[in-house]
């Protein structure tokens, strides 16, 4: 669970999902909050052996905190890692949804919580951010040929072994196209990828941190991965003949 100025949600967030997933142990990694986050998990981590806290001194961006997460879990023998946000938009209860989807299918390397597939919901959300966030996905859909729906979303379980085969210095991104990274990465490493529909809840506490240089990263990113791709599917044409 990565931190940047989350003290006004992050009590609600963590207690909701301690109470609701009792095997799930949490890692809040926070990336030197000036609003006292990190004091904050460091007060639910000393009261609850099911929290730990990693502290980072400086804010190197969401998908650096997120590797150094799964690096962490890694090194500690979890079978199962996964990401959430603690801004109060990924609700506890469907946590369980997205576990027992990797658990009911073995082949299963990673299993994406859906805002785009049909039972999936967002609530509360501005109309624009609706249509930036279906637009990506749909951008991601046709230069990726990744065939999700909700490749961006950040809530998610992966299994170590996939993570395990996956070489962190490759990922390209530290933003939020950081999912979108990760997804293409394991789908190329012939993991398969399942979505199960969630409600995503828009925050009532602190600020987004999406900006106009996140979604240009988002963009160039996409655009250049998937100009590889077409380049590479048509060499292997040229080739065939």
């Amino acid at each position: 669970m990565p931190t940047y100025n989350e003290a006004q949600t992050l009590p609600m967030t963590l207690t909701k999902l301690l109470d609701r997933v009792s095997k799930v142990d949490v890692l809040v990694v926070d990336d030197g909050s000036p609003d006292g986050t990190g004091a904050l998990a460091d007060e639910m981590a000393a009261a609850n052996p099911r929290v730990s806290v990693m502290h980072r001194t400086s804010k190197d961006g969401l998908g650096a905190a997120y590797l150094a997460g799964f690096s962490w879990g890694l090194e500690r023998g979890y079978d199962v890692i996964c990401e959430m946000d603690a801004d109060g938009s990924h609700r506890a209860a469907d946590l369980p949804l997205i576990l027992d989807e990797l658990k009911a299918n073995p082949n299963a390397s990673l299993v994406l919580g859906s805002r785009w597939v049909p039972g999936g919901a967002v609530e509360n959300w501005p109309k624009h951010r609706e249509f930036l966030s279906r637009g990506g996905n749909t951008y991601v859909r046709v230069m990726l040929d990744l065939g999700l729906k909700d490749a961006t979303g950040g809530f998610r379980a992966y299994r170590a072994s996939v993570l395990k085969a996956l070489d962190f210095e490759q990922i390209q991104s530290h933003g939020y196209c950081f999912q979108v990274d990760m997804a293409r990465s394991v789908l190329e490493h012939g993991g398969e990828v399942r979505e199960v529909p969630i409600t995503f809840v828009e925050r009532t506490a602190g600020e987004s941190k999406m900006s106009g240089n996140i979604v240009a990263e988002a963009l160039l990113k996409v655009t250049g991965w998937g100009v590889e791709k077409r380049s590479a599917q048509f060499l292997g044409l040229f080739k065939k003949n």
